[in-house]
């Protein structure tokens, strides 16, 4: 029964966070088809066939692809293209080769898109919503934007207040917007059974034969409605698939394509609703409550998107794609809720800049798919290669299973690419602009990381050496950030030339970020006697993980060795990056490393090292 209760509690829970995305796409997906840039004529046939699209896109890309396949590619429980990179990325450097630094770039590359898709989602759904009120009266039209400026403000500033104290009415909102969908859906429905003939594959196939170029164009906006299944794979890792699953095929796939089927009902009786149908299968006296709903749901849904950009973030710094940003925890019992203060004021203004600059759903549906198909495409690309390394699936069967999807998503692509001149250049840039930033940062990384190597001094001869050999030995714990066991650290380099002395215990800690999300702490740290009163101690943390020096600490004393937690000072080196002529990276991408450098939080507050025992030391360094 505890199961059972546990289940349920979980399923709710993903209901609100999961699916508020796909779940508001009827707000505006029909209504693109018909009335967006490419909207085709409203007529039966055509009506017929956009609802037989929609429903095989739910059924192939949601259902099948992530639900049935996608969902069994994770890593250590944790979904989405930055695990699923992770996944491809070989433990064993030697077999990284050209082919599969290629996979690995293309994933980063496919993770730097959804910050466009963080920026988009918030603004056409919560503008879509407030456009109902178009409905009730046209003079609500000068107020929609100042409407959706203000809800979106509203909705940055939460951010660090953190998504833990409402969460738990998360769930029962958007339950109740789904139950909405399907009755609304069902009740117009019954005056048009006749929509029932989309389920018929046919009708959508003879839509792009009918139409041709233009049918194909349309596939564009049907894409609006699968939208969020990336969102699905990517919040895995905070309820488990089963959730996921039991919840998409009890109650949000049937509440989905009911209220399709009634908007499509409801063209079938009355085209000249194609404005806004959504609003229009309202009854007159719900029609305000609709809208009040449907903000709520549009602002959950916003939600899940900025909470999914904060994870991102969070994992491209644990896999040393970014420089160490200030990340807030903001509940002690859930794991997931963080706060990336530079990224949520990113979001913020690029959000309500999209919503002056468009002005309209309808617009800023022009610009959304580009970025959200090419993940989806990269995403069944690093899947096959995972079906056959992880899964040992045979080649034939990727080869079909795969090529399936391939397709679905290579269309789904190339219709988009219309898009490019009307707004949907806006993702692919800011994509590029966070993928720049992505690999300057880790190129960067490398580069010093060689050149420090060699000039470093071995720890034998640092013994040997005249310097140590007059140092006096103080009693205490001196920690020093490493990278290996036989190489001497900067910091203790510079400590030993300034102020004479070697404390009698001397720990050499390196942390690594491995390729699952979490490590136990019965594998989290490795200990090795260097001899001298010197250690060397490997802290092993997840990439969804906080890097914790207490908790090391703790773990250090655990395995047998003696130390004094009243008497520990821990010294870190302080880079100053100075950009040389010297090979490895263009000059204007030092100076983006040297920014970016200037943004990370030092060691000590993401270490979570006590203030009173750290010391910092300046390391210069040429890049």
């Amino acid at each position: 029964m505890e199961k059972k209760d546990n289940l349920f509690k979980l399923s709710i829970a993903a209901l609100g966070i999961v699916f508020g995305d796909i779940g508001t796409s009827p707000l505006y997906a029909i209504k693109e088809c018909f009335y967006g840039e490419y909207g085709i004529k409203v007529d039966s046939l055509n009506i017929l066939g956009v609802l037989s699209l929609i429903f095989w896109a739910l059924t192939l890309v949601v259902s099948i692809k992530y639900l049935a396949f996608v969902l069994n590619a994770n890593n250590d429980g944790e979904g989405g293209i930055m695990a699923l990179t992770s996944l491809v990325n070989p433990r064993d450097p030697k077999r990284t080769g050209r082919k599969r630094l290629i996979l690995i770039t293309i994933g980063i590359f496919a993770a730097s898109l959804l910050y466009g898709d963080g920026m988009i989602t918030p603004a056409i759904s919560v503008m879509s919503a407030l456009e109902g009120l178009e409905v009730v009266t046209d003079k609500f039209i000068p107020y929609v934007v100042p409407m959706t400026i203000a809800i979106l403000v509203i909705l940055f500033m939460f951010q660090s207040k953190g998504t833990a104290k409402v969460g738990g009415l998360f769930g029962p909102i958007v339950f109740i917007w789904f139950i909405v969908l399907a009755i609304s859906g069902a009740y117009h429905i019954v005056d048009n059974l006749h929509v029932f003939k989309a389920l018929n594959p046919y009708y959508g196939i003879s839509f792009f034969i009918r139409n041709k170029l233009h049918g194909f164009m349309v596939l564009g906006s049907v894409f609006l409605v699968v939208t969020g299944a990336e969102a699905m794979y990517a919040d895995m890792g905070h309820f488990g698939k089963t959730p996921i699953r039991l919840t998409w095929g009890t109650i949000v796939f049937p509440a989905l394509v009911l209220n399709y089927f009634g908007q499509g009902a409801l063209l079938l009786n009355h085209p000249e609703f194609i404005k806004n149908p959504f609003f229009s299968m309202m009854p007159s006296y719900l029609l305000i409550p609709s809208v009040i709903l449907a903000t709520m749901a549009t602002i959950i849904a916003s939600q899940a998107v900025i909470t999914g950009s904060f994870s991102l973030t969070m994992q491209a710094v644990e896999m040393g794609y970014l420089p160490r940003l200030k990340i807030i925890h903001t509940s002690a019992a859930q794991e997931g809720q963080i706060y990336v203060p530079i990224v949520n004021w990113i979001l913020m203004i690029a959000t309500i800049g999209l919503v002056i600059g468009f002005g309209s759903s309808t617009k800023l549906a022009g610009a959304y798919g580009v970025a959200v198909t090419s993940t989806m495409l990269v995403t069944t690309i690093l899947f096959a290669v995972v079906a056959i390394e992880r899964f040992k699936w045979s080649k034939t069967k990727v080869f079909v299973v795969c090529g399936i999807f391939g397709i679905v998503d290579l269309m789904f692509f190339l219709t988009n690419l219309g898009k490019i001149t009307h707004g949907a250049w806006f993702p692919l840039l800011v994509g590029g602009v966070f993928f720049t930033l992505l690999v300057t940062w880790k190129r960067g990384r490398e580069i010093l990381y060689e050149r420090y190597k060699n000039s470093v001094i071995k720890l034998d001869d640092f013994r040997q050496s005249k310097p140590f050999k007059d140092a006096v030995r103080v009693r205490g714990n001196a920690f020093f950030l490493a990278g290996t066991a036989d190489v001497v650290p900067r910091a203790l380099l510079h400590n030993l030339e300034h102020n004479k002395v070697v404390h009698s215990q001397v720990i050499f800690l390196h942390f690594i970020t491995e390729e699952i999300p979490r490590v136990p702490n019965s594998k989290k740290i490795e200990i090795q006697d260097l001899g001298s009163g010197f250690k060397y101690v490997v802290a092993r943390f997840g990439f969804m993980e906080d890097k914790n020096f207490p908790n090391v600490v703790s773990l250090v004393k655990q395995q047998g060795i003696d130390i004094d937690e009243d008497d520990i000072s821990v010294f870190l080196g302080r880079q100053k990056i100075i950009v040389s002529d010297k090979k490895g990276m263009a000059r204007w991408r030092k100076r983006l490393y040297i920014r970016l450098s200037n943004m990370a939080v030092d060691g000590i507050e993401y270490f979570h090292i006590p203030v009173e025992k750290s010391i910092e030391i300046g390391v210069p360094l040429e890049l």
